[in-house]
């Protein structure tokens, strides 16, 4: 590509409306156009971005075994209506009606439609086991699409099922998409950790997240200081240890805390410690009213609660409706005396002489302990806290951030017993065939490696996602000399199979070397007034170092440094 012939531009100023680096990067760069929110074009420049990680992504499953196939994004309705789906991604799915009124979705994703396929193949215990992927584009109507490519409401996402006869069969295929997945994070050179996570509107047996560690992520990744324990907040399981207390039990006592709705402030007035406190927060649960107790010092996961109750939707109560069940203003809840059910936190449950809200504003009881009211269900509904114990070992729990980028699930048979995909065994018998599901996020990868790896200038991009591996920089544009040169190592290093870019633009060199150094090309071949000395210079752009190379020995050099890279 000659950037004199070619469609290339780079913006000069940061984006405005971008918040986060590598939103404002990828725009910036002109490898992406933001047309609306959560909403983006690929630009010749990040359509090759994007063609290598597909690359990467196709190779590693047409080596795990498994075969591509399209899938329309246009879907009738009433295959998720059949799954009871639909219900469940509520207002997150895009639902459109054709002339003759009939409902369809564009695809949020296309476990149903995999399994109609399946359908065509799945007779006999003998037709087992396949595995089916496509790379395509998804849509979900996100509430709020943020920080760049990280969240968006069309996406380009790999997507594989697997289809097995039991659920050791289905074990093997899912390793088989596992180690890929694994592959495909170390090649396209991300820094990242596998973690358990929640399996979600998906449903099934199992759910792990591969997740690029990075402090702009929305996920937070619990990790163990000792052992290999790894897991999505929403999931990590909070170990309790018993507390053998001597402290004497006390009569309950309502105190007056004026002005007091939060821990804090009660905290202060009553010169007592968080930990102290128990919060009573009022949930609407499938619309229904529940009472959550934690510690002062904690918080309830929202994603347990839901997996506690069998939820679906999950969310805390309006202030109004708060009033009324407690008959006080917010932030004086608390669990005696309510007419809907306590569901109370397994720390709770060791503690005495703690305070509560009264259910009248401005008070406060104090010295309560468990006899002093009645519990629907004990378990652990809280986050971790960082420097807890480990679930596994000895050790303590640290906090990073992450963006998911992959995630596999074992589904086991939810999808195949809603809509039949049934095989016939060994004794003629009927059976659901078990599958597996691993979804990968192609911008998403691309995002998280932007995140990973840049700097002042802008993007530094692995030699196997860049756009082009080399850029050359012509600096006279006038200079016959260069323009041998430069021209002749353009073709040189293409014809070689080396994709690169040559910048014979009537710029000054210092626009040019920004714009390469914006758009992340790993080598830069200067071709200036050393061309007289049969030199020219080379430049790394993880490095700050400029090397001085004889003409002759450019490309193998070139070479080594690519083979190097790409090991």
């Amino acid at each position: 590509m000659k950037l004199s012939e070619s469609f290339f531009y780079t913006l000069r100023e940061d984006v405005k409306d971008e918040e986060s680096v590598s939103g404002n990067l990828l725009v910036k760069s002109g490898m992406f156009k933001k047309v609306g929110n959560g909403i983006y074009m690929k630009m010749p420049l990040g359509q090759k971005v994007v063609d290598n990680v597909k690359a990467i992504v196709r190779k590693n499953m047409n080596e795990a075994g498994a075969l591509e196939v399209t899938m329309p994004m246009l879907l009738p309705i009433e295959v998720f209506q059949k799954s009871k789906r639909y219900e469940l991604f509520g207002p997150s799915i895009f639902k459109l009606n054709d002339r003759y009124n009939r409902p369809y979705v564009l695809g949020p994703t296309h476990e149903e439609f995999f399994v109609l396929a399946a359908m065509m193949k799945a007779k006999s215990y003998k037709d087992f086991p396949y595995t089916l992927y496509q790379i395509g584009n998804k849509y979900r109507d996100e509430v709020r699409p943020r920080l760049g490519l990280i969240r968006t409401r069309e996406f380009t996402m790999k997507d594989a099922y697997s289809f097995d006869i039991n659920q050791e069969e289905c074990d093997k295929s899912y390793k088989k998409q596992f180690d890929a997945y694994n592959k495909i994070c170390k090649e396209v050179g991300l820094n990242y950790a596998v973690v358990r996570a929640d399996t979600g509107v998906m449903g099934g047996l199992l759910s792990e997240e591969f997740q690029a560690v990075t402090d702009v992520g929305e996920d937070i990744l619990v990790l163990c200081d000792k052992c290999d324990y790894a897991s999505n907040i929403e999931v990590s399981k909070c170990v309790d240890e018993e507390i053998d207390s001597n402290e004497e039990k006390m009569s309950k006592e309502k105190v007056y805390t004026p002005n007091s709705g939060t821990i804090e402030d009660v905290s202060k007035l009553l010169n007592m410690d968080a930990s102290k406190f128990v919060k009573t927060l009022i949930y609407k649960i499938d619309g229904k009213f529940y009472a959550c107790l934690v510690q002062g010092d904690k918080e309830v996961n929202e994603v347990k609660l839901g997996k506690l109750l069998g939820a679906k939707e999950v969310e805390l109560a309006e202030a109004e409706d708060v009033v009324k069940i407690t008959n006080a203003k917010v932030g004086f809840a608390g669990p005696i005396g309510l007419n809907i059910p306590v569901i109370m936190d397994n720390g709770v449950k060791y503690m005495r002489n703690f305070i509560v809200g009264a259910n009248e504003t401005d008070h406060h009881y104090k010295n309560v302990n468990l006899e002093d009211f009645e519990v629907y269900k004990i378990a652990d509904i809280r986050n971790v806290k960082e420097n807890d114990r480990c679930p596994n070992c000895d050790g303590h729990l640290v906090f990073k951030k992450g963006i998911e980028i992959g995630n596999t699930f074992k589904l086991g048979t939810k999808y195949s017993e809603s809509l039949g995909l049934n095989y016939s065994d060994e004794n003629n018998e009927l059976k659901p065939v078990v599958m597996g599901c691993y979804g990968i996020g192609i911008e998403r990868i691309i995002a998280a490696l932007v995140e990973q790896n840049h700097d002042e200038k802008g993007i530094i991009w692995p030699m196997n996602i860049a756009p082009f591996k080399v850029c050359i920089v012509q600096i006279g544009d006038k200079d016959e000399k260069q323009k041998e040169v430069a021209n002749n190592l353009y073709n040189t290093l293409n014809r070689m199979g080396i994709d690169t870019l040559l910048d014979d633009r009537n710029e000054r060199p210092g626009v040019k070397f920004n714009d390469m150094d914006l758009i992340g090309i790993p080598l830069r071949i200067t071709v200036g007034k050393k061309v007289s000395e049969n030199e020219v210079e080379l430049k790394q752009r993880n490095s700050d170092n400029v090397e001085i190379v004889n003409i002759d020995n450019i490309i193998d050099t070139i070479k080594e440094i690519i083979e190097k890279e790409e090991k």
